[in-house]
């Protein structure tokens, strides 16, 4: 789990370092309030939970919260302050975002807290790809509303982040039917695909016109763990949900 601490006070900081620095499965990262530093930062990585000071010189932490919602949607925000703010005086438009209220001077058990809450909060996709392909999240088997949605999962997978094109999609799933309904069946994929991701709350999948492609960030994969070299597989060849498996020719479904 990564998270962001954004304070210009550096008491604060300094706790937060005697919080975490001994949490293997944490990772930070500090900012004062220059919030450009801040923004240019989200738009490259993702971020589980972000501690927010709202009272800060350069911008306002309700509106700088506004403003990391805008670049990830999802993101977890508890705001720390020394300001006799409730939860019910956020505004609806970062309400659904925010965890907590940490109020200062808080301790190390406090802050504990919020850590853990934002823990529990973490939703990670996990794709197993050897042997048989399944999707978790949070050990939970995912369960796709058709075969279909889930063999372009797969092969977003296969393409390894590499981006995709409506015409390569219907080369590999519906290659012997008619282009007109092979549209309609990419376009009814895609649309399960989404509308499955949607409900779990997880964007790990870029969808433009005609184009598709995987944000490797946000999953969990032994297959791309096995390709980075994190882990040492030998057997079977990269297996997918659908018959005509073996005509794929993807030379990313098998592991040296």
């Amino acid at each position: 789990m990564e998270i962001l601490i954004i304070d210009d006070e550096l008491n604060s900081l300094h706790l937060f370092l005697d919080t975490v620095i001994n949490k293997t499965d944490i990772s930070y990262k500090f900012f004062n309030d220059e919030y450009k530093n801040v923004l240019g930062y989200l738009k490259e990585h993702k971020v589980q939970g972000v501690f927010l000071d709202i009272n800060m010189p350069r911008i306002n932490g309700l509106k700088l919260a506004e403003m990391m919602i805008e670049i990830q949607p999802t993101i977890n925000i508890v705001f720390f302050t020394g300001l006799n703010i409730k939860m019910e005086q956020i505004p609806q438009t970062i309400s659904k975002n925010v965890v907590g209220i940490l109020y200062k001077p808080f301790n190390e058990l406090e802050l504990d807290k919020y850590i853990s809450l934002l823990a529990k909060k973490e939703r990670r996709l996990t794709i197993k790809t050897f042997g048989s392909f399944d999707c978790f999240i949070n050990n939970n088997i995912i369960t796709f509303s058709s075969s279909k949605s889930k063999e372009l999962l797969a092969l977003l997978v296969a393409f390894n982040g590499q981006s995709i094109t409506m015409d390569q999609v219907i080369g590999y799933l519906w290659p012997d039917r008619n282009i007109e309904k092979a549209k309609i069946s990419y376009r009814d994929a895609v649309w399960r695909l989404r509308q499955t991701l949607d409900d779990l709350d997880i964007k790990c999948v870029i969808f433009q016109r005609a184009l598709l492609a995987l944000d490797k960030s946000m999953i969990d994969c032994d297959y791309f763990d096995a390709l980075d070299k994190k882990i040492t597989y030998v057997g079977d060849q990269f297996m997918l949900p659908y018959e005509r498996a073996q005509e794929f020719e993807v030379k990313l479904f098998y592991v040296e």
